[in-house]
């Protein structure tokens, strides 16, 4: 799970089948993540391609109840959900080839995750001024936070 506006992975799950589950984990991680940073998930905009895991009625309800609004690509059109591929894209060289061949799914797993840390906190993004992700996301709500009123 991307956010689109600071390229930050805010949720992830691997699993050596595609699954509803692994979806649904997927999202409960990104929810989890914005909640526990003390930031609203009731405006959130999730895009997906139309996978049937994105479609299964798990999935659909979890969206409402956390109160996104589901948005699904045109169908056959990858440039829809260009974020997503061009992250899998960088991921799949980055890591999965660059550093293969795994011995198994728990050497993925720790792979993955020490990836996913690198690229939210180090990996500098051309797109967000050859800083982190989390770093734009910082500086985001650094210049946007409310101003105290004087108490008096």
């Amino acid at each position: 799970m991307l956010d689109v506006f600071s390229r930050r992975v805010v949720g992830w799950q691997l699993s050596t089948s595609l699954r509803t589950d692994l979806a649904l984990d997927a999202l409960e991680m990104g929810l989890w993540t914005r909640t526990r940073a003390g930031q609203d998930t009731g405006d959130l905009i999730h895009h997906s391609d139309r996978g049937t895991q994105y479609h299964a009625v798990r999935y659909t309800q979890r969206l409402a109840e956390a109160g996104a609004i589901a948005s699904v690509g045109s169908k056959g059109d990858s440039y829809d959900n260009a974020l997503a591929e061009a992250f899998n894209s960088i991921f799949k060289a980055e890591l999965v080839r660059n550093k293969g061949p795994w011995r198994g799914i728990d050497d993925l797993e720790i792979a993955v995750t020490e990836y996913i840390d690198w690229y939210n906190h180090r990996r500098l993004h051309g797109e967000l001024g050859l800083i982190p992700p989390v770093e734009h996301e910082t500086n985001h709500h650094q210049t946007t936070a409310p101003v105290p009123t004087p108490s008096g």
